[in-house]
């Protein structure tokens, strides 16, 4: 059975909660008289400058306490589940989910498909809007909650029912329109499949999305990824060079129709389809400060631009001279991003002959070749192309690689059995262009 209230994890020191006697341990039942239903309840109930908490201690004493305190100020208590609640899985079979591409005996966890309109404010995750109830865009209007982040794949109720297995998916887009009224921020996503929702169903779901515009701030195009795992699932076919050129078309389009009349350009392509295209990527203004990083919109722009930024502050050689990281080094990525990774590595050698930077790409065995993102790269991949090679004093693994706050690959492997099997030390590095120029020259 179920314990009632929120457990509390941890105490703040010197905060309100340990001044009225609060202990990791206890559980807090109501504030005001109210049940907590999650962060957001808590978040907004607690801000009163006079609240009162109904704590549970371990021993079933419970004790309702009589705070005042300034307006906004928190208890000071971190709860053992950060959003208060259980999370609420997708209950769409969507023909472009990447879960479903995966191979059977990876970590639990990896399997777990979100579909939680709360994570979207608390992590930027991208919802379909299938399970979120009345109550729940009640609570989000009332709290004015946002943005909030919608993974619309199209505005045709009836394609959107097909693509998603989900026969409410149309009818769940009706809240949006209760969202734009109340002045809700948005950014949409639209996963884009071969022969489904691209051509003139992309031009109809960019069209549709404009009236909802400013409140609606982008929206993403992203290409679906095809792993080698698509047994008994939806066929798909991948994009060519022809399709992404075309799409690029649609999209400068309309960034060119809207951008005078907004401010924004709206509808962004991903950079796979640039580099897909073979066409250059954007300047840095046409990404509207970068709302879409996580939809790998402007990514690699940015890194550019943070790296060219890095190499300006940098003083001359000779005054760097006991900060250079002379000998040999060298990192990965994946193949998407390898021409740009390779020529700011030897930029950087240009500029400092003492620095040898080995760029490896790494291509995707595990989940098969069609899928060249960093992010998506196995250790077991790694270690296979690379060994017996001379890596150098120092093997740097991007950041993104990792399980978030672990030091641990989507296959298992960690840092130190990647380092242990090629017999290198290993460092990490994080995604900016900065951090890449920072990994070779010593900071004081």
């Amino acid at each position: 059975m179920k314990e009632k209230g929120h457990l509390i994890q941890a105490v703040e020191e010197g905060g309100i909660a340990e001044e009225m006697g609060i202990e990791p341990g206890d559980r807090l039942l109501e504030i005001n008289g109210e049940t907590v239903e999650d962060i957001f309840d808590y978040q907004y109930m607690i801000e009163e400058e006079y609240v009162e908490v109904l704590i549970a201690k371990p021993s079933g004493e419970e004790w309702l306490l009589e705070i005042d305190k300034d307006y906004e100020e928190d208890l000071g208590v971190t709860f053992d589940n950060g959003l208060m609640d259980d999370y609420r899985s997708c209950t769409n079979k969507c023909i472009f989910c990447f879960i479903d591409q995966m191979p059977k005996g990876m970590r639990e966890t990896l399997y777990f498909k979100d579909d939680d309109s709360r994570l979207s404010f608390l992590q930027g995750n991208y919802v379909t809007l299938t399970n979120m109830s009345e109550k729940d865009v009640d609570r989000i209007i009332k709290y004015h909650l946002s943005p909030i982040n919608i993974s619309f794949q199209t505005t045709n109720p009836e394609l959107r029912c097909r693509m998603l297995h989900n026969r409410f998916a149309g009818e769940s887009l009706k809240k949006v329109d209760r969202f734009y009224e109340a002045g809700i921020q948005m950014n949409g996503q639209i996963v884009l499949c071969k022969g489904f929702n691209d051509g003139e169903e992309l031009e109809r779901s960019i069209r549709d999305l404009t009236k909802y515009l400013p409140h609606l701030q982008s929206v993403s195009v992203v290409p679906v990824g095809l792993s080698r795992f698509r047994e008994g699932l939806e066929p798909l076919e991948p994009f060519t060079r022809e399709d992404a050129r075309r799409m690029l078309e649609q999209i400068h389009r309309w960034q060119e129709k809207l951008y005078p009349e907004y401010g924004l350009h709206f509808v962004h392509a991903s950079d796979e389809w640039y580099i897909l295209a073979g066409e250059e990527l954007p300047r840095e203004e046409s990404y509207d400060g970068y709302m879409q990083l996580e939809n790998g919109v402007g990514m690699i722009r940015l890194m550019l631009e943070e790296y060219e930024d890095a190499l300006a502050r940098l003083e001359e050689p000779e005054a760097l001279e006991n900060r250079i990281l002379k000998g040999t080094y060298s990192s990965v990525t994946g193949q998407i991003a390898y021409p740009y990774i390779r020529r700011m590595a030897d930029r950087l050698m240009e500029r400092f002959p003492e620095v040898k930077i080995q760029i490896f790409p790494i291509r995707n065995d595990f989940f098969g070749e069609r899928i060249t993102v960093t992010g998506l790269l196995t250790g077991q991949d790694i270690i296979a192309q690379l060994k017996g090679r001379d890596l150098g004093e120092i093997l740097y693994l991007p950041e993104n690689i990792l399980r978030s706050g672990e030091r641990v690959l989507l296959d298992d492997i960690t840092v130190e059995d990647l380092a242990g099997a090629l017999q290198v030390k290993t460092d990490i590095v994080k995604s900016s262009g900065y951090d890449f120029v920072d990994a070779f020259i010593r900071k004081l």
